[in-house]
């Protein structure tokens, strides 16, 4: 539209230039001709207008059809839930779903780069999406008012959808059995009565514990002093390392771990479990967010992004607080029960461009720690 009334509006401009150029006679004979041309410009933007409106009027849910592939990091319970609820939204548009850890599916989006499968990546920590932004290309979602700053790339590569606060998640039977105290801090968890007791994930395998390495790094010293206090977390993990994130709160649930590094939503779900429950490190967590991003080059764009509008609406968002002890990334939203307020949290100051650049780097040396 802008090109037309561009093209139209010099027309008019011209026109009323010949004739204020021309002499007395000139001005009577190019009077009507540039009435007729302000005529016609005005017809040319109406038009216009209308041919706008129409192109951007939003379908009706039913007029989406094809497919949209999403790869999605997050526990089965959520995933299945928000895409049924898109699917029962937009009945016609399919959605196949590939889940798998962050890293996996980050590494899977790359290798598939000149010829992607991905349409999105629905969750993962944005500090993993970050690292793999060459792969994903810009989008401001419908919901981008309603989404602070801090909680999207400013370039538009990944849209925060869910913040995650880091916590210890504790089995209190078995702490109490061997008349332990419940740990408050990471710095708590060197402590030799959780020598073997710990439930921690490969940062390589996970992006959440990933960011909890991060977390932790940062925390304790900053970007080298920090890994004076991995090293001394690793050794009293025993040698005893989970291969999946979502096994952590799991195992510390089922009696086979004492306390667990993981997740404010993994920890959440267990509210009505007296059994079991979780703290908010004293000595800093963060809140780094679970993202979604749009795969560059992806073969089902429309779908792709009406998708992300709607993991972002207050209606996912809503329902997946309520249901799933999911964080909503909405300012016009209020926290689930059972979870803190962020501003009554101690949060690290979390470094994400260093977090993102520096990530094959960090993984390298916590594996080296491991084999020391």
């Amino acid at each position: 539209m802008k090109k037309r009334w561009f093209a139209a509006s010099l027309a008019a401009l011209m026109a009323l230039s010949m004739t204020a150029c021309g002499g007395g006679k000139a001005a009577e004979t190019t009077a009507a001709p540039a009435e007729t041309k302000a005529e016609e410009t005005k017809a040319e933007e109406s038009k216009a207008e209308e041919a706008s409106k129409e192109e951007t009027a939003e379908k009706a849910p039913e007029d989406y059809t094809g497919s949209v592939v999403v790869y999605s990091p997050h526990d089965a319970d959520p995933l299945n839930a928000g895409v049924n609820l898109f699917m029962e939204k937009y009945p016609n548009v399919k959605v196949e779903v590939v889940a798998a850890g962050t890293g996996e599916l980050c590494n899977r989006i790359a290798a598939e780069s000149a010829n992607p499968i991905a349409d999105v990546l629905w969750g993962g920590g944005a500090d993993s999406l970050a690292a793999f932004k060459e792969y994903f290309q810009p989008y401001v979602c419908a919901n981008d008012e309603f989404i602070g700053d801090a909680y999207k790339d400013p370039d538009g590569l990944w849209i925060g959808e869910s913040p995650l606060p880091m916590v210890i998640f504790y089995n209190k039977d078995l702490i109490e059995k061997d008349g332990l105290t419940i740990p408050e801090s990471w710095e708590d968890l060197t402590k030799p009565e959780w020598k073997g007791k710990i439930a921690y994930c490969l940062p390589s395998k996970s992006g959440s514990a990933y960011t909890q390495l991060c977390t932790m790094i940062l925390g304790h010293g900053g970007k080298e002093a920090g890994w004076d206090f991995i090293k001394k977390l690793y050794d009293n993990l025993d040698g005893k390392i989970v291969d999946s994130s979502g096994k952590c709160h799991k195992m510390v649930a089922d009696g086979e771990f004492y306390v667990g590094i993981t997740i404010e939503k993994s920890a959440i779900k267990y509210a009505d479990d007296p059994s079991v429950g979780f703290v908010y490190p004293k000595d800093g967590t963060s809140a780094v967010p679970d993202g979604v991003a749009l795969v560059k080059g992806c073969p089902n764009e429309e779908n792709a992004k009406l998708f992300i509008d709607f993991v972002t609406s207050k209606e996912c968002q809503t329902e997946q607080s309520q249901n799933w002890g999911r964080r909503p990334v909405r300012s016009d939203m209020e926290v689930g029960d059972g979870m803190a307020k962020l501003d009554d949290l101690v949060l690290v100051d979390y470094d994400f461009d260093w977090a993102a650049n520096e990530k094959e780097a960090n993984i390298e040396h916590f594996n080296d720690i491991m084999v020391d």
